[in-house]
């Protein structure tokens, strides 16, 4: 039924494009039609010239011949033109549809899905469908089409033998299920393992500074040698089964079929009249009947893979897993003033990672969560950007539910920075408009000098029109941040949300870092989340978390007269931090 309703709705996007789909039809109608006729030509110059012994006279019948082969070649190269158009439309709106559904989904659905295996459904699989609209099935209509009308004309000449080639049928039809079954789930897996090499390879890419840090070269070589011969394992397993059903069985077939007509001919040709251009004509047509059919079956490990491609692209468009929903309200965020009220959270359903958190922020001040890995800091921050849903609890915004109000209003009202800087492959000016239209060259020019940026922009060659890389690979990860600082300042947001901004920074980029950070925050309500102590000294409120749970709150002066588990963290970070003194 799956495979069905995949079928049906491949069908669905074919019909938008009606008139390349009835162009490319109609080409092959006309080739099923000229392929049909061409025979019958044969037939009646044989019978009616070379056997009288006049075949110069017959001279304007021959032009005709050829000529409808080159009609027939040209037909063909038509329709099989026009579907490949139609199958490339198809191709292109399923690559949309699904990179917009991509966009909608939560977090969620990317914590636990590989980035290759997205990347196959959308590159590989539609490619898969592509084949099968531009190769298999115009390779399916036109041998329907050659069946029904080659199955006609062989009618017209002996319908005694026409019966005795139909009872081939049967058997045909048997050898193509059979290899159906057999070949199906060979194929099904075949591709799971391609979407496995996928992952490997786009991890092993994206890893490849800690890979060779690491020395987990081997490893990686190992793994991918691993999958690679499954994948080829199950590649030989298909290809033996394509060469016992395909082509063999297929001649064998063929070969009898053969056998039978010229026994038929042998037996009958003084009383039923045969003529050698009849003969001629049956076993073109012969022909006509197998071949179509053993393409159909060489195809058809491609039609196979092609639907099972076409199935995981459909999940992902139907993928409804979708990003918290928000009310379309005209709300807009004032103040930016923030409270947690009882706030509990699950990843998983089961498993509380956050414990009736609750905190207040006014605006203009500055909040910060500290904490061992996996205490809950980021699951805070997911929260309130709403990566994730909750049913426990209250989140208010200016005293309003964080829920009442529109997506894009939360988007444009609160900037986002994070301890590994993300930039985009384009320019410095592009990176930090983030296209937006509204900003201008000023706008940019402004954004960058408030946050200290514009000092090593202004030394490069082509200054905010430079260049940058996938990643910005080639700034460094200061220079990385202080951009990033930059494309959040310029979308001026009321609310700022510090994802230990400064981890990955050296000291000697902190400072200026901090300045940075310290003209953002001000006026604007702050979140942060810190590794370093040092930086959130001046924080109204520090909150300790432990296990999901606030265990301490306070300002920094008042956390270290209480000598708890700040101040044990402090201490530790603080001999640290002698330490790399005295080692310098």
């Amino acid at each position: 039924m799956k495979k069905n309703n995949t079928f049906l709705r491949l069908l669905n996007y074919m019909l938008r494009y009606k008139t390349f789909t009835a162009v490319a039809l109609t080409f092959i109608l006309l080739t099923s039609i000229v392929a049909t006729a061409i025979p019958l030509l044969a037939q009646y110059y044989i019978d009616n010239y070379i056997t009288k012994g006049i075949a110069s006279a017959g001279l304007g019948l021959l032009i005709i011949y050829y000529g409808l082969f080159l009609f027939r070649v040209i037909s063909t190269f038509i329709g099989e033109y026009y579907f490949s158009k139609v199958a490339y439309s198809i191709v292109s709106d399923l690559r949309e549809e699904s990179f917009t559904n991509l966009q909608k989904l939560r977090m969620a659905y990317f914590d636990r899905t590989p980035v290759g295996s997205i990347v196959s459904r959308l590159t590989n699989d539609t490619q898969a469908v592509a084949d099968m609209f531009g190769t298999i099935f115009s390779s399916f209509l036109n041998s329907i089409l050659m069946f029904v009308v080659t199955i006609g004309a062989m009618i017209s000449l002996s319908p005694e033998l026409t019966v005795l080639m139909i009872l081939f049928l049967p058997i045909m039809i048997g050898s193509v299920y059979l290899y159906q079954r057999l070949s199906s789930k060979l194929v099904k897996i075949t591709r799971a393992k391609l979407s496995d090499l996928n992952t490997k390879l786009s991890e092993s890419i994206e890893g490849m500074r800690i890979i060779q840090a690491f020395n987990q070269e081997e490893r990686l070589i190992k793994g991918f040698e691993e999958v690679n011969k499954e994948h080829l394992h199950y590649m030989s397993r298909s290809l033996s089964v394509d060469s016992l059903l395909l082509r063999p069985a297929m001649a064998l077939l063929k070969i009898l079929a053969y056998g039978v007509i010229l026994t038929y001919f042998g037996l009958s040709w003084q009383t039923a009249g045969f003529t050698a251009g009849i003969i001629y004509a049956f076993i073109q047509y012969t022909n006509q009947l197998f071949n179509p059919l053993i393409e159909l079956m060489q195809n058809f490990s491609v039609l196979q893979t092609s639907m099972i491609a076409a199935g995981r692209v459909f999940e992902l468009i139907d993928n409804k897993e979708y990003e918290p929903a928000q009310k379309d309200s005209n709300y807009k965020i004032e103040e930016g003033n923030i409270e947690f009220k009882n706030v509990s959270f699950s990843y998983d359903g089961k498993n509380d990672v956050l414990k009736n958190i609750s905190f207040k922020v006014n605006k203009g001040e500055t909040i910060a969560f500290v904490g061992s890995t996996g205490s809950g800091k980021s699951s805070i921050i997911n929260l309130f950007l709403r990566f994730y849903e909750f049913d426990r609890g209250e989140i208010l915004v200016d005293g309003r539910d964080i829920k009442d109000y529109s997506m894009k209003e939360l988007r444009n009202k609160i900037g986002l920075v994070l301890q590994d800087p993300f930039l985009y492959h384009g320019t410095i000016e592009s990176n930090i408009k983030m296209y937006n239209k509204s900003l201008t060259e000023s706008d940019i020019k402004a954004a960058a000098e408030f946050v200290d940026a514009d000092e090593f922009i202004m030394q490069l060659p082509e200054k905010y029109k430079s260049t940058v890389t996938e990643r910005g690979s080639t700034f460094s990860s200061g220079q990385r941040q202080l951009l990033t600082f930059a494309r959040t300042i310029a979308a001026q947001p009321k609310i700022l949300i510090l994802d230990e901004a400064t981890a990955n920074i050296d000291s000697e980029t902190e400072e200026i870092i901090q300045n940075s950070l310290k003209k953002m925050r001000k006026g604007r309500t702050t979140i942060a989340i810190a590794h370093r102590l040092s930086t959130i000294q001046d924080a109204n409120c520090i909150y300790v978390l432990d296990k999901g749970e606030i265990i301490e709150s306070g300002t920094h002066t008042k956390l270290l007269q209480q000598k708890g588990t700040y101040y044990k963290m402090y201490q530790l970070q603080a001999g640290m931090l002698n330490v790399e003194k005295t080692s310098n």
